[in-house]
């Protein structure tokens, strides 16, 4: 254990950061899981309201981790690979589903 008065500050200190900087990663890995599991939501049955809520839950995800990176808790390329799976995951599912809906009213139509 450190003696001096500004080490034992800086362990404080160090402590604080990196309870706040796991809290942001949290909160960042939980807002993906949340686009990804409504993404798949949709993929199985799409409906608007849950496009509106993908792209709400997106914004905010994208939005937590451009904080992560600014503030130093995510490497601005990690943060850049995160938002660019974020955003391939959401493509691909949109896609797929509008893909089937358009094969589906070809067959009744």
């Amino acid at each position: 254990m450190p003696r001096i008065k500004s080490a034992i500050k800086r362990v404080q200190i160090a402590e604080r950061n990196r309870l706040r900087n796991k809290a942001t990663k949290a909160m960042v890995r939980a807002l993906m899981k949340k686009v990804i599991s409504l993404s798949t939501a949709y993929a199985a049955n799409p409906q608007q309201e849950t496009l509106q809520e993908i792209q709400a839950a997106m914004s905010a995800a994208f939005s937590r981790i451009d904080k992560a990176a600014k503030t130093g808790v995510l490497h601005k390329n990690t943060a850049a690979r995160r938002k660019a799976r974020l955003a391939r995951i959401v493509k691909l599912s949109v896609a797929s589903s509008e893909k089937s809906q358009a094969e589906a009213l070809v067959e009744h139509g």
